[in-house]
């Protein structure tokens, strides 16, 4: 389309908490390696490095168990052996049929979150 004159430069996804915020907030922090960004009573805002999420208040579980999100990470090895350790499921680190290898992890949300190398 012509005309256009602003630049897409981000994305940052909502994520439901599947509970309470104070809940997710402890998970994304102690276990994934999270930091706070903003908080306010209902949501707050979440990075790792240049991924960030704005986490939602809401224990709708039909919403958590349908949002997926993939992830590209510079060391993907490492990021499996970090994950193994928290309490979530972690699927197998595995080259997928279309040829990337990556692992799923799902979180107690029931929110599904892929992992890949990036390049």
């Amino acid at each position: 389309m012509t005309g256009m004159s602003s630049e897409l430069l981000s994305i940052t996804p909502m994520i439901p908490t599947g509970g309470k915020l104070a809940d997710a907030l402890k998970f994304f922090t102690e276990q994934m390696g999270f930091s706070v960004v903003w908080q306010s009573p209902n949501g707050a805002g979440i990075r790792r490095g240049s991924v960030g999420f704005n986490l939602v208040e809401n224990a709708n579980r039909e919403w958590a168990e349908n949002a997926s999100y993939s992830i590209g990470v510079s060391d993907l090895d490492a990021l499996y052996q970090e994950y193994q350790a928290i309490p979530a499921k972690v699927g197998p680190l595995e080259v997928k049929p279309w040829g990337r290898r990556e692992f799923h992890m799902i979180l107690p949300s029931g929110v599904c979150l892929q992992f890949y190398r990036e390049k």
